[in-house]
């Protein structure tokens, strides 16, 4: 659980100065160290855990790519700093100062490997609550210098199976997953309109085996695009050509291109026929009873490709979003457990409006943080460095996050581990929908998913087909 300010009489050690202070500490060692021991004994004095005024500050570093014209994560850093600012406000951790360092990953593997280098030069304890494509370039420089990778986005596989990253959501493959839970009482025919690359390579599969597992009979149609791309018209076209042999209204479409959804979503509106999007269950054309119409088309999506931001500069709830089915590993932002971090935004961010309180990747930093604070006050008064914090991952610390999520743990006996994801500390999903213009809880129709859900059993079902391509 997160926790509120230190005690006031918790102060912040001063960072060491740039000199080396050798030599210092053993000026006050033998008989004059007790005799001050004593005198500030007896004066009622307490002495600051962690060993002393040049105590060094827990350093760790936060990247995401910021200025790309593909999927860009500027709320990750910004939330980074904002936490950093908060928590030594209230006196650090554990009295120690918390140093943050942002790093531009770029997403491309020159300027991600740069950070990853950077975190080490920088002698960083841990890479915390950031994204990355690139896992081959962030990986082997931090693997190599033992920093532990807490809390990343959950974009790329790796994330789930290197043994230097602890994942605190079940990444990608859990929403994609889910999603075919929630779509599969109203789908025969699923396109996934996916980024190209090997990342999603495994996506159909998993989609699939969400839409089985609920009871669904749906087929999958894979759609790999490339990314960044402003217009998607062709590719619209082939959606609806793909989905043509599933009955009417029981054609879906979901869509997981990072930022790029939104112009995959504009597109696909103009090429399919009015009431060509949405919840589904109406014919298209004017009252559907148009010859040769095509069939509305069910909108589904995961968080981080559909955000309320999203859905309300897209017209809420007369937009393209309305009734469209979104899975997401957290509570809905108006959930009151996202209370606290609501106050630090609105208190430390001084007003960086790419801080979204709903932003996936936002609400993935602050509980990769929430982790980081819980596993550096379990180290007490000894050294925090990288092997020290690995170490208390390792041996299973646990970590509550007010119910955010499960209490996340990676020790090596923990039952929540995932065949195929052995990094998997937490398989819960959310289901929501936008409904009336607002991005909430879905509602259990008896049928469907309820509000909440579990990933584990896709996750661990075996591929089939060959990822859904005809």
């Amino acid at each position: 659980m997160t926790t509120g300010p230190l005690p006031l009489r918790t102060r912040l050690r001063p960072r060491p100065a740039p000199a080396p202070r050798r030599g210092v500490r053993a000026v006050f060692r033998g008989p004059l160290a007790g005799a001050l021991c004593g005198l500030l004994l007896a004066s009622g004095c307490g002495v600051l855990p962690g060993g002393g005024d040049d105590e060094p500050p827990v350093t760790v570093m936060t990247w995401a790519p910021l200025r790309t014209t593909g999927t860009n994560a500027p709320g990750m850093t910004a939330m980074a700093r904002a936490y950093e600012r908060w928590v030594n406000a209230g006196g650090g951790i554990g009295g120690r100062e918390l140093r943050v360092l942002v790093c531009d990953e770029g997403n491309e593997s020159v300027a991600a490997a740069e950070c990853a280098r950077r975190a080490v030069r920088e002698k960083a304890v841990a890479v915390v609550g950031s994204y990355s494509e690139q896992d081959a370039a962030i990986f082997s420089p931090i693997s190599l210098a033992g920093i532990p990778y807490l809390g990343g986005y959950g974009i790329t596989h790796e994330e789930f199976v290197n043994p230097d990253s602890y994942p605190v959501n079940g990444g990608l493959p859990a929403l994609i997953a889910a999603q075919g839970a929630q779509l599969a009482p109203d789908c025969d025919r699923v396109a996934l309109v996916r980024p190209e690359g090997v990342t999603g390579d495994t996506w159909p599969d998993l989609l699939r085996a969400g839409l089985r597992g609920a009871g669904g009979k749906g087929e999958v149609v894979d759609l790999p695009v490339p990314v960044a791309s402003s217009d998607y018209t062709p590719q619209a076209g082939q959606v609806l050509d793909r989905l043509a042999p599933a009955p009417a209204a029981r054609r879906c479409v979901s869509v997981a291109l990072g930022d790029s959804t939104a112009a995959f979503v504009d597109s696909f509106r103009r090429v399919a026929p009015s009431s060509g999007t949405g919840a589904g269950g109406t014919e298209a054309g004017t009252g559907g009873t148009e010859a040769g119409a095509t069939p509305a088309v069910r909108v589904g999506s995961v968080l981080g490709s559909v955000s309320q931001r999203l859905v309300d500069r897209s017209g809420g709830a007369s937009g393209p979003y309305e009734g469209a089915a979104v899975t997401g590993w957290y509570p809905p932002a108006s959930d009151p457990r996202w209370a606290t971090m609501k106050k630090v935004i609105t208190r430390h961010a001084f007003g960086d409006n790419a801080i979204d309180p709903a932003d996936a990747g936002v609400q993935t930093t602050w509980i990769a943080y929430t982790a980081l604070r819980r596993i550096v006050e379990s180290l007490g008064e000894g050294p925090v460095t990288a092997r020290t914090v690995r170490d208390a991952l390792d041996k299973g610390t646990k970590v509550s996050t007010g119910g955010l999520t499960p209490t996340l743990s990676w020790g090596d006996d923990y039952a929540r581990s995932v065949i195929g994801y052995p990094r998997t500390a937490n398989t819960r999903v959310t289901h929501l929908e936008v409904r009336d213009g607002q991005l909430v809880a879905a509602q259990g129709t008896g049928v469907g998913p309820g509000a909440t859900g579990d990933a584990r059993e896709a996750l661990e079902s075996e591929p089939t087909g060959s990822g859904g391509r005809e």
